[in-house]
């Protein structure tokens, strides 16, 4: 108690009287050399920590970086939804109930065919390889070097061989572990999509009062196009892969394949993946073909051949060049480079972020070179 007396006695007396802390020194001498070194090696030692920190938690921001891309490019069909009563909130319920239900009907429509087609395959795995023994060259080539008799025995170890069977399990293993991993990443960035579509408005609001006030307006206009072209990209590439799906599923039809909708919808959801999903849709398409006839699974993988030539040299290049107004050369370039740096992720988001970069040289670096 004879403590806290005197403490608030001090207090009291502090605040009556003027405080007196000394006179500033001098400033430190920044061309000391322990000045510099000290600053050098703090400098060096945040920016050692930073990239450490970022390397640690590399793949959550690339999740942020993919839920914020979704959020831009959802966002046109969010405004759609406003514009007729719903609130922000309502708009992307609704977005997100029409994207489960799509993802319920595919699930019922492809997994039971996909099962049955990979029975069939390899049921019929060691007869199709015969019969491509009636045809001389290749005959001429197995004489030489063994190559379908070689396929053939590999097919027949792996279906006697319990040895084999253990080692396909493992491998079975594998892919759950896998599987679920990307089930648990596929929810993360579903639950991040729907919080920052929710909440754009407000992040892209708090992000400008960064700026100066007197750029805000001008900051704010090229961030609503940045916004736009995001989004017209995303529903450019829906569009163009619903057009494969479209068109594949009547391929599949006209060359007698089962489920030829739900293959037309598998095509659709591997053409939303850039660079790599028209070549996991050919070989899904190839696989089924086969399990028909030799010639079956050689129609389709020359028929998806011939159509993803003209959607990569005459429909995608116009798209892009019509929705983001780049040519399509960039879009190629762009793409190419964002997969090399980024694989995937990067692929899906070259285009948008050339697209952005293309507007800002143009409403901003373009005229001030223009006026110097």
């Amino acid at each position: 108690m004879a403590i806290t007396k005197r403490l608030r006695k001090t207090s009291v007396k502090s605040q009556k009287s003027s405080e007196n802390f000394g006179i500033p020194g001098a400033p430190i001498e920044k061309s000391s050399p322990f000045y510099f070194g000290f600053l050098a090696t703090t400098g060096a030692l945040t920016a050692f920590v930073l990239l450490r920190s970022l390397a640690a938690a590399s793949q959550i921001f690339v999740l942020i970086l993919i839920s914020i891309f979704l959020a831009m490019g959802l966002n046109p069909a969010v405004e759609f939804f406003k514009n007729r009563g719903l609130s922000r909130g309502a708009a992307v319920s609704a977005i997100l109930g029409i994207v489960l239900i799509f993802v319920g009907v595919l699930a019922i429509l492809i997994i039971p065919p996909v099962v049955r087609q990979t029975t069939s395959l390899i049921e019929s795995a060691p007869t199709l390889l015969d019969n491509l023994k009636s045809n001389q060259f290749i005959n001429d080539i197995n004489t030489h070097y063994g190559i379908i008799d070689s396929i053939t025995q590999k097919l027949e170890s792996i279906t006697s061989d319990g040895t084999l069977l253990v080692s396909a399990f493992g491998g079975i293993v594998g892919v759950g572990k896998s599987f679920i991993s990307g089930i648990f990443t596929a929810l993360t960035i579903l639950v991040l999509t729907m919080y920052f579509t929710i909440s754009l408005p407000q992040v892209i609001d708090q992000a400008i009062r960064l700026a100066p006030a007197s750029r805000r307006p001008r900051i704010e206009a090229l961030t609503a196009g940045i916004v736009a072209r995001i989004g017209a990209f995303v529903g450019s590439q829906i569009s163009v892969a619903f057009a494969a799906g479209v068109v594949m599923g009547i391929f599949c039809a006209i060359f007698g394949l089962p489920s030829p909708i739900a293959l037309g919808m598998l095509v659709f959801i591997c053409g939303l993946i850039p660079l790599i999903g028209h070549f996991i849709g050919a070989s899904i398409l190839t696989i089924v073909g086969l399990t028909q006839s030799l010639t079956t699974g050689v129609a389709i993988f020359v028929a998806y051949l011939i159509y993803q030539q003209v959607e990569n040299y005459l429909i995608m290049p116009k798209i892009m060049h019509k929705t983001l107004s780049i040519p399509g050369l960039v879009t190629i370039v762009s793409a190419l480079i964002g997969a090399s740096l980024l694989g995937l992720v990067g692929g899906i988001l070259a285009v948008p972020i050339a697209a952005s970069i293309l507007l800002i040289l143009e409403e901003v670096v373009y005229p001030k070179a223009d006026q110097s």
